[in-house]
C-alpha cells in the first residue's frame, strides 16, 4: 500500500470505473471485509493486492487490454478475482454457463473469442477435451487448485508483484459480455462498456439503499446479469459478499443467521424452495433487511407466504440481460400492501427506475393506452452497447435507441407496469391467446402445487393446447382431474390446461429460471417450430 500521498494516490483511475471502486476502497478501507467464501475471508486490500498480481501475470502471457478472455465456474473466490482483474486490466470477460454441455460450450468460447479460458474444478475435463476445437484459446488457468495441463491460479496470485498496474481504463472500454439464456435460441452475448455497468450499479444501489455496512449472501450465479448486479453493487458501496457456489435454500438461510446478513438476491424458484422447508423458521434471519427478487415474475401466492416468514424484506427488479439490467422495480416499502386495495401492485413489476424511460408498443409501434397490452421497450443510459459481432441483431432489437425486449406487458395510470409473459411464450389456442403466467397464477394457489410450467404443445383440433407441467408438495396426491377443475373455476375455459404432466422437479437454468423451450422440445422437435 502506497504510504503518504493518499489523496494523490486516489486519483490514480478514472472515475466511472471500477478499476477506481477496487482501488478507492483497498486504500480508505483496507482491513474491512471483503469476501467470504467457505473458510476463507479476504479484506480490501488482499482483493486488491490479488487482482494486481493476476493482471501482471496476464501481461506476461501476453494478454493486453481489451483482450476477451472467458471464465467458465461456479461461483467461488477466484472468480471474483478474475473479475477483477478485467476490471482494472482492461480486459473484456466472458462468464460462461457451467451447466452447458460441450457443445454449447464450444459454440459460445469460440464466439467469445476469449485467447484465456479461466476454468473451474468442476469442468476441467470438458474443457480439455475441447481443447483441440478452442482455436483462439491461447492459455488456460485452473480455479481452486491445480490442474493437468492448466496454469494455477493459486500460485499466480502469490508469485507476480502486487503494486498497480500500468493500464488506462476508460469509461467506453468494454468490461464484460453478458450471454442470454439461451432458452429460446442461441445464446447472444450482449457487451457492457465501463460506463454502462456504472450507471446499472448506482441505480441498483439507489433502489436497495446499500451501505458499506451491508453483508450480502451471493446465491445466483455469477455469469448471470441478475448475480453481476448485486455483486458488483455491494463491491462498488464497500459491503461484504459471502459467496455460495451454488444455491442450497438451508445453507443461505444457516448464512443469513451466523454471518448476520443483511441482503439477498433471489429467483422465484429460490423462495419456493426456502419456504418448503420443513424447519424454514427456526434460523434467526432478523440481521435481513432486503431479499430481492426478480429473473421471472413471482406468483402472488408465493410472495404472500415469504411475506408471512420474513416480514417486509422484499423487493422487487425487473430487467433482461440486453437492459444493464434495470428497467423497473418495486420497492420495500410497497410490499406492505397485502390486504389492503393496493394489494394488485404486487403482481406488477413496479414503476420505471430513476434514469429509464419505459414504452408499451403494439405490433405497429403505437403506444399502447393504460391497461391494453403491447411489448415493452426500455432507453436507458446502461442498456448494452450491442450484441458481441451480431450487427444484425443489434439492428433489430435497438430500434432509434429503443430496446425491445420481447416481454408481453400492459400499465396502470399510475405507471406500473405488469408483465404477461415473454411473447414466444404466448400460447394460440382455437384462435384465442393465452399467456402462460395467468394460468400459473392459479395453479400456484392449489394447495397441492409446490412449482408449475406451463406451455403450449401441439393439439389436432385446438392447433396448439394449453399444458400444465407440475411437481408436487412431498405427501401430496393431485390429480390431473382435480388441477383442471380447479383451474377451471378461476379461469376461462379455453385458458384453463387441457392436460397435465406431474413431474419430479422442473428443469431449471443455473439462475434458477425454469427451463419452457426444453419442456417444449419434447412436444414441437419435429415441427420444425423455433423454440
Amino acid at each position: 500500500m502506497p504510504t503518504g500521498k493518499i489523496l494523490k494516490e486516489l486519483a490514480r483511475y478514472k472515475i466511472g470505473t471500477f478499476a477506481y471502486i477496487i482501488h478507492r476502497h483497498s486504500l480508505l478501507r483496507p482491513e474491512a471485509e471483503a469476501y467470504i467464501y467457505q473458510d476463507e475471508r479476504i479484506n480490501f486490500r488482499e482483493f486488491n493486492a490479488r487482482i494486481n498480481s493476476l493482471v501482471h501475470a496476464l501481461q506476461e502471457l501476453g494478454v493486453n487490454k481489451g483482450d476477451p478472455i472467458g471464465l467458465l465456474s461456479w461461483n467461488c473466490l477466484e472468480y471474483a478475482i478474475v473479475y477483477g482483474a478485467a476490471m482494472k486490466g482492461g480486459y473484456i470477460l466472458s462468464r460462461f454457463n457451467p451447466r452447458l454441455g460441450a457443445e454449447e460450450l464450444e459454440y459460445l468460447i469460440n464466439y467469445s473469442e476469449a485467447n484465456t479460458l479461466f476454468v473451474g474444478p468442476e469442468l476441467i475435463n470438458t474443457v480439455n477435451s475441447l481443447k483441440p476445437k478452442l482455436p483462439t484459446v491461447r492459455n488456460y488457468l485452473s480455479l481452486e487448485g491445480p490442474a493437468e495441463g492448466m496454469i494455477c491460479l493459486q500460485e499466480v496470485l502469490t508469485s507476480y508483484p502486487t503494486e498497480e498496474p500500468d493500464v488506462e481504463i476508460e469509461e467506453n472500454d468494454p468490461l464484460h459480455i453478458i450471454y442470454t439464456s439461451g432458452t429460446t435460441g442461441v445464446p447472444r452475448g450482449a457487451v457492457y462498456t465501463n460506463y454502462h455497468v456504472w450507471e446499472d450499479t448506482r441505480t441498483y444501489i439507489i433502489n436497495t439503499g446499500l451501505q458499506p455496512s451491508d453483508r450480502h449472501i451471493q446465491v445466483s450465479p455469477l455469469f448471470h446479469i441478475a448475480g453481476d448486479t448485486i455483486f458488483r453493487s455491494i463491491l462498488y458501496v464497500g459491503g461484504c459478499n459471502i459467496i455460495m457456489k451454488s444455491f442450497d435454500p438451508a445453507e443461505a438461510l444457516r448464512l443469513i443467521q451466523d454471518e448476520k446478513a443483511t441482503h439477498m438476491s433471489i429467483v422465484p424458484t429460490h423462495l419456493v424452495a426456502i419456504l418448503a422447508l420443513p424447519d424454514v423458521k427456526k434460523y434467526d434471519t432478523s440481521s435481513l433487511k432486503m431479499m430481492w427478487y426478480g429473473g421471472s415474475p413471482m406468483p402472488l401466492e408465493v410472495l404472500k407466504r415469504g411475506i408471512e416468514v420474513f416480514g417486509p424484506a422484499f423487493g422487487q427488479g425487473y430487467g433482461q440481460s440486453e437492459s444493464g439490467p434495470a428497467i423497473t422495480h418495486l420497492p420495500r416499502e410497497e410490499h406492505t400492501v397485502l390486504g389492503t386495495p393496493k394489494q394488485k401492485i404486487l403482481t406488477s413489476a413496479g414503476q420505471p427506475d430513476t434514469g429509464v424511460q419505459v414504452r408499451i408498443v403494439n405490433d405497429k409501434g403505437e403506444d399502447t393506452a393504460p391497461g391494453e397490452l403491447g411489448e415493452i421497450i426500455v432507453r436507458s443510459k446502461h442498456i448494452m452497447r450491442e450484441y458481441w459481432k451480431k450487427p444484425e441483431d443489434t439492428a433489430s432489437t435497438i430500434i432509434d435507441g429503443w430496446l425491445y425486449t420481447g416481454d408481453i406487458g400492459y400499465y396502470d395510470e399510475q405507471g406500473y407496469v405488469y408483465i404477461v409473459d415473454r411473447k414466444k411464450d404466448m400460447i394460440i389456442t382455437g384462435g384465442e391467446n393465452v399467456f402462460p403466467r395467468e394460468v400459473e397464477e392459479v395453479i400456484y394457489r392449489h394447495p397441492d402445487i409446490h412449482e408449475a410450467a406451463v406451455i403450449g404443445i401441439p393439439d389436432p383440433y385446438w392447433v396448439e393446447k394449453v399444458h400444465a407441467v407440475v411437481s408436487c408438495k412431498k405427501g401430496a396426491k393431485c390429480t390431473a382431474e382435480d388441477l383442471i377443475a380447479f383451474c377451471k373455476k378461476h379461469l376461462a375455459g379455453y385458458k384453463s390446461p387441457k392436460s397435465v404432466e406431474f413431474v419430479d422437479a422442473l428443469p431449471k437454468n443455473a439462475a434458477g429460471k425454469i427451463l419452457k423451450r426444453e419442456l417444449r422440445e419434447k412436444y414441437w422437435q419435429e415441427s420444425g417450430r423455433r423454440l
